[in-house]
């Protein structure tokens, strides 16, 4: 046995985001020590990739509690709580000062990235006094292979850096390897840093949620400055209805503004739709791009200059090959959660709050939170990660009464059914047959995405 007992050792937290930071955050108000591992190099990376888009969700839903407090205990002042911030103010005004407080600043280790994690002396096959060694986290900082060890591992990783691919059935469409230099990615800056390869071009998104819906409200505006600009949106389903939201219904005003707005735009001729179409081969021609796609009225060759994808995300389960997991076969989100997120099931904006209980695995003391533990599912929000983190922690501290009681309230989409769900005698959760709609059923994308900057939130703005 190791010489270390695990409860000396630190609480790891992967991940340097808005969630992995929150969970510092309350491990060291629970006087447990967080070692966080991030894998860019700096603090939010991932967040810093969209700094351009404005988050549909106000400044009130994007503070965490003990974050707040270790921040104002250093003078910080939150912005005003009804602002909309964009994905760079969140990183400047909020998370680069969390990170920099006095309390995390030495706890941070960034370009570490973790490439398993699994139990000290142990792999998974062996069970007998597994959960009395310590985890074993290894990663890779500046090319060296580092081994740390930690008394409980909270993988707040995201699934920006796994997005799902082009081609249909979960699989990429042949040639998309080599259509790499034409791909722009989930959320273009096609008004500044990638304009040039989106002005007077013909772009294609390939999406329908929100991230889609920013990358062509930006292009929209792009071809009123660029006349030349082509903006052609490409959908495998055959309504784009759930894509336009639920307007003045939506709880979130700018995340309904984002829906009427791209409604507006396809019916000024700004955006082309394309519904019911898949992209099934890509070849790149030279300068350009050929994008075979099925449709409707049979295959069509689309010539074009710039690829979106938009179409969502997958969590990176090859770090945790070593551990044992109890994850959901389709959704991939652990199995007591996936029936109140599942897209086939869910509805949207009715996730009810969830803590340690619902997220833990047979892996004790190992929790997935964040983006991550939505799997492939869609309609993450921070202030669900911000809740879950501080169920963790405070089951980890022992305090399984803070840790079972929750609350946490999501503003509504404004469309979707609504499907309660039900707590069955053993503890587990489903949603009734009768209250399941499909009308979620799109690819997952990071939720904290909201709305591209420079549109204006007003009546009759585009």
């Amino acid at each position: 046995m190791p010489s270390t007992t695990p409860t000396s050792l630190p609480v790891i937290v992967i991940g340097a985001g808005p969630v992995g930071l929150a969970a510092a955050a309350h491990l060291v108000e629970r006087g447990l020590e967080p070692l966080v591992l991030e894998a860019g190099d700096s603090v939010a990376a991932a967040v810093r990739q969209w700094a351009h888009v404005r988050l549909f969700s106000p400044w009130q839903f994007n503070v965490d509690g003990a974050a707040r407090r270790l921040l104002e205990a250093e003078g910080w002042q939150a912005p005003s709580p009804k602002r909309l911030p964009t994905g760079g103010e969140l990183v400047s005004d909020y998370l680069e000062p969390l990170a920099s407080t006095a309390a995390l600043r030495g706890r941070i280790v960034t370009g570490a990235r973790v490439v398993a994690v699994s139990r000290d002396g142990l792999d998974k096959t062996h069970g007998r006094g597994r959960g009395e060694r310590p985890f074993l986290v290894r990663a890779t900082i500046d090319g060296e292979v580092v081994d740390y060890r930690a008394r409980a591992v909270i993988d707040a990783s995201g699934t920006w850096t796994q997005r799902n691919p082009l081609g249909t059935a979960g699989l990429p469409a042949t040639g998309e390897a080599d259509a790499a230099p034409f791909l722009l990615g989930p959320l273009p800056d096609v008004l500044g840093r990638d304009r040039e390869r989106a002005a007077g071009r013909h772009v294609v998104v390939v999406g329908a949620g929100h991230s889609a819906a920013n990358t062509l409200l930006s292009l929209a505006r792009l071809r009123r400055s660029e006349p030349g600009t082509r903006v052609t949106w490409l959908v495998r389903g055959s309504s784009v209805d759930r894509a336009y939201g639920g307007g003045d219904a939506d709880g979130l005003p700018a995340r309904g503004m984002l829906g009427s707005q791209l409604r507006r735009a396809v019916e000024a001729g700004e955006v082309e739709l394309m519904p019911s179409t898949t992209i099934t081969a890509l070849r790149p021609a030279e300068d350009r791009l050929e994008l075979t796609v099925a449709t409707p009225q049979g295959e069509r060759l689309l010539v074009v200059d710039g690829v979106a994808g938009a179409t969502g995300f997958r969590p990176d389960l090859g770090m945790l090959r070593e551990l044992r997991l109890a994850l959901d076969p389709a959704v991939e989100a652990p199995s007591r959660l996936a029936p109140l997120i599942d897209p086939e099931l869910h509805s949207c904006g009715t996730v009810p709050a969830h803590g340690a209980d619902v997220l833990a695995h047979p892996e004790p003391d190992f929790y997935v939170a964040g983006t991550k533990s939505y799997g492939r599912a869609p309609t993450f929000l921070l202030a669900t990660g911000y809740e879950q983190v501080r169920s963790i922690v405070a089951q980890l501290a022992g305090d399984t009464a803070a840790a079972s009681t929750l609350e946490l309230e999501l503003p509504e989409t404004g469309v979707c059914s609504t499907a309660t769900p039900v707590v069955e005698a053993d503890g587990s959760m489903s949603i009734a047959p009768e209250a399941a709609s499909d009308c979620c059923g799109a690819p997952a994308e990071p939720a904290l995405i909201g709305f591209p900057t420079g549109f204006a939130h007003g009546r009759g703005a585009l």
